[in-house]
């Protein structure tokens, strides 16, 4: 049974619960979370990357000598590929890197994820998560008061501009609603702080 403490904002213990063993307690497979990250990674890359080849390089239209008679090697433009300021040779050009993994491959990795946040004892969870107004110092209390002094995952429910904005310039901080968390994310930082909201629609989704 995997049974973890619920705090409120000001840091004081509310209640004990018991994370879903389907999501928080499945065996690791540490290849597919490995997968899952390398497919991130591919779909964040711009792609934008671009040489130029012979025929687009500027210059270079005339012959730099006549074909026989020199002595050197027969030359027909100063843009090859062995000349200075010439074209490069399958050199990089814009293309797409992203492509897609399976349902159940990409639900195992999360849930791979999730077990091993578990397993260290690095989930958080909050009975609510809510500010009035936007307040960088008011959340760096609310972090304080639930005692996270690392980088941490902050998980809302759904989409809280609030929330978001109050976080976003606190340094080893990210704040993502629940449909948008991915397991480079989980792993990357060293928390996973949870709204029990969030937490409710991570078991119906994932169970």
């Amino acid at each position: 049974m995997l049974k973890t403490n619920v705090y409120d904002m000001t840091g004081k213990v509310v209640e004990e619960i018991e994370l879903d063993a389907n999501i928080f307690g499945i065996e690791i497979n540490e290849p597919v979370m490995h997968m899952a990250v390398v497919n991130q990674l591919a779909n964040k890359r711009q792609g934008t990357h671009s040489t130029l080849v012979k025929s687009e390089v500027s210059g270079g239209g005339k012959k730099p000598w006549r074909q026989k008679g020199t002595g050197r090697a027969r030359q027909g433009s100063t843009r090859s590929a062995q000349w200075i300021h010439g074209g490069i040779i399958f050199g990089p050009k814009p293309r797409d890197y992203s492509y897609k993994l399976p349902k159940k491959v990409r639900r195992l990795a999360l849930k791979s994820a999730l077990s091993v946040k578990a397993a260290d004892s690095s989930i958080v969870i909050i009975d609510k998560l809510e500010l009035p107004e936007i307040k960088t110092q008011k959340m760096v209390a609310i972090l304080k008061n639930i005692g996270i002094d690392t980088s941490a995952l902050l998980v809302t429910a759904d989409t809280d501009s609030v929330i978001i904005k109050s976080a976003q310039n606190i340094e080893g901080i990210k704040s993502a609603s629940v449909n948008c968390i991915n397991v480079y994310d989980i792993l990357r930082f060293n928390k996973f702080i949870i709204t029990k909201d969030a937490l409710s629609k991570v078991s119906e989704v994932y169970a």
